[in-house]
Order: structure tokens, then sequence, then C-alpha cells
């Protein structure tokens, strides 16, 4: 495999420092949080290794969410990153060929291009405000169509795709008999409507990704699963787990427990300050002259572009926006699209952070203009 480091890894928060930044509108989560805040005792804990697919109690917590699910449908895994790069590595391979969406985060791309997998890439646009077209997949669909890979909740636009579109997806990838990759990572974050289930209730041929990263404030445990209700595939993503990393941190499943089992009193404590703060950047979206966006249903971060009929001066606009208002947004490059497009989160900071980072961006945008 040809392994390439992706510029949102690079430029990333944690590689440039977080104390070299005062407002970070980078952030693709909720605000990050300490161990005490979980009032969580782990004295007693045997730092032994850990089951191979996960803590049973944690299996049986996720599996709980689903209608059909057995605890032998969930493997947990050191992150989201982690299991899409199991199911990646599982399932595909030189002869194959994937359909993927894009924008997307790197690892959806970036994985099938290291083991050099032909892919087909359905781009999506704000002209059609992102919206998913089952018939471009159907179009890009080869007699060697292994997996479907898409993002829902959106990564990085916020949109959600229709019930009716993925139920066809579904269809799509039964009678293709290949795989659905469903990236739900940012499910936990639906927080204007009741969270949908797991795409992988559906059909066997189905693959759902999740973690606690983004809703809990907690990345720095490394918890993410994979969900699927076909039992073969489910062993060889073990297999490939195994040869990973064996097992989780007990302590890491340990916190991801605790987590799952107080989920309701902590999301509703997580989303509050989330409406409060989309209000925010709604307001700043109806007034700016410069940037227009697609509203986003669900997760914490939209994904604007400089309005039709201004002019950038692109680098120079990014690196004043950090180096003198101090101020972070995910560029487009992050995703393979122009840099005239910005990932905005506005989960991560407080209501006072945002309103100051967005005028910090209204500022360096006009500095940078050109007529």
């Amino acid at each position: 495999m040809q392994y390439t480091r992706m510029p949102i890894e690079i430029e990333s928060p944690e590689e440039i420092g977080y104390s070299t930044i005062t407002y970070n509108l980078a952030e693709s989560s909720v605000r990050d949080i300490q161990l005490k805040d979980l009032n969580l005792s782990l004295g007693d804990l045997v730092l032994s290794y850990g089951h191979h697919r996960g803590h049973p109690d944690l299996l049986n917590c996720i599996a709980s969410e689903g209608t059909t699910f057995q605890p032998n449908d969930v493997l947990v895994c050191s992150g989201a990153a982690t299991a899409l790069f199991i199911v990646a590595t599982t399932l595909l391979s030189e002869k194959d060929h994937l359909v993927v969406v894009r924008p997307n985060y790197g690892t959806n791309l970036e994985t099938p291009r290291a083991i050099n997998c032909e892919m087909s890439i359905i781009d999506l646009t704000f002209e059609e405000r992102y919206a998913f077209d089952v018939d471009q997949v159907r179009q890009e669909i080869q007699s060697n169509t292994r997996l479907i890979s898409i993002t829902n909740p959106h990564n990085p636009t916020g949109t959600v795709i229709s019930g009716d579109v993925l139920i066809d997806l579904v269809a799509l990838a039964e009678a293709h008999n290949c795989y659905l990759l469903v990236d739900e990572t940012y499910r936990y974050l639906n927080f204007q409507t009741p969270r949908t289930p797991y795409l992988a209730e559906k059909s066997p041929n189905v693959i759902s990704v999740s973690s606690l990263s983004k809703a809990f404030g907690v990345p720095g445990i490394r918890i993410g699963w994979i969900i699927c209700r076909d039992k073969q595939l489910m062993s060889q993503f073990l297999a490939a787990k195994e040869q990973i990393m064996i097992t989780n941190s007990v302590v890491d499943e340990q916190i991801a427990l605790h987590i799952l089992q107080n989920q309701a009193a902590i999301l509703t404590a997580t989303h509050q300050p989330i409406r409060i703060n989309f209000e925010i950047i709604k307001t700043f979206f109806s007034e700016t002259p410069y940037l227009e966006w697609v509203e986003p249903t669900a997760g914490v971060v939209c994904f604007p572009r400089l309005k039709s009929g201004y002019q950038l001066n692109v680098a120079p606009f990014y690196e004043s926006l950090y180096a003198q208002y101090s101020t972070l947004v995910g560029p487009g490059h992050w995703f393979e699209q122009a840099r005239t497009s910005m990932r905005i989160g506005f989960g991560y900071p407080t209501a006072d952070e945002l309103k100051t980072g967005l005028q910090n961006l209204e500022r360096c945008l006009v500095d940078n203009l050109t007529a």
C-alpha cells in the first residue's frame, strides 16, 4: 500500500497546536471534555487484554440501539477511522471497484487509493444542495463493484440523505451483490430531528460505522465500531482487527460504556449549546454579503463558499486568518474542493468564540478580496 498524508491531518489543530488557535472553527465535533466530567471511577479496572470483539457489555449496549442486532453484529474498533480502514482493506483490492461520494472525509478516499482500487467518484455539488442521486450510483456500478461508500449525516456539509434514497441504495447494493458502507459518525449530532436507526438494520449488505468522538467530546479515547449483519464478513473484519491491534484499550472501552449507558442525559446537555450556536451561525449567513451556504440539517459543520462576483487571494487569506486573527477553519482542499469553500464547525467553540471567529472570518475575507 502506498500511504499519503492527507491535508486535513497535516493542517489539523492537533498538528499545528491547539494553543496557537483562539477561535477554533475547524473542528467537526463538540467541545472536548475532561475525564472528571464523567464521574467515573476506574481504580478497580484490571489492565489486561480486552475482548477481541469489544467488551460484552459495550457490544450489548451498541446492539441495543437497533431492533434486529445481536452483539456479534458489532465490532468495536479504535475509532471510526480504524473501522473504515478495516472495511476498505477487507473488501477492496486492485481487482475491485468502488463507488464513493465526494466531498468526503479523507480516509474514505485515500485508503482505497492506497490499495490501488479502481474508483468512480460521485461529486455532490453546491448547486444541487449536495443532494444525492441514486441514478448516478446506478450508472457507475460495474461487474466488479464491491463497495458503495457514503456518509450520512454528510461530512463536511451537514446534509442528510432522505430515507427513500437510502432504501434505494440498499436495494441497489443487494441487486448487485455488493456492500453499502454508511459512515454514520455524526448520527448522535442530529440535534434538530429524532435520530434515525442504523442503516445496517435494513440488510446484511449494509455496513454502518460510527463512533463517540464527534458527539460526546471524547476523541482521545479512540472508540468506534462497525455494525453489519453479515456473519461471514464480520468474521473477516474481526480477523483484520486482530492483526492490526488484537484488542482495544480496556480503559477506553470502560469510558465508552459509561458514556453510552448515560447518553440520553449527556446528549441533552450537549445539544443545548449546539442549538444556540446554530442560531448564531444562521444569523451570520443571513447577513454576510460574501459567503453562501447550504444550511445543514444535522451535525455541527457546514460547507459555505465564496459568492460569485468576488475574487479571493486564497493563500494569504488562510495564512492571515490563522496568523493575524488566531482563527482556523477547514479549507476546501481538505476535501478535494476549491479553497474558496471551507468547512466551519459550530459545535466546538463557545458562543462568544463562534461570534468572534465569524467576525474575524469576514474581516479577513475583506482584507483579501481582489477587484
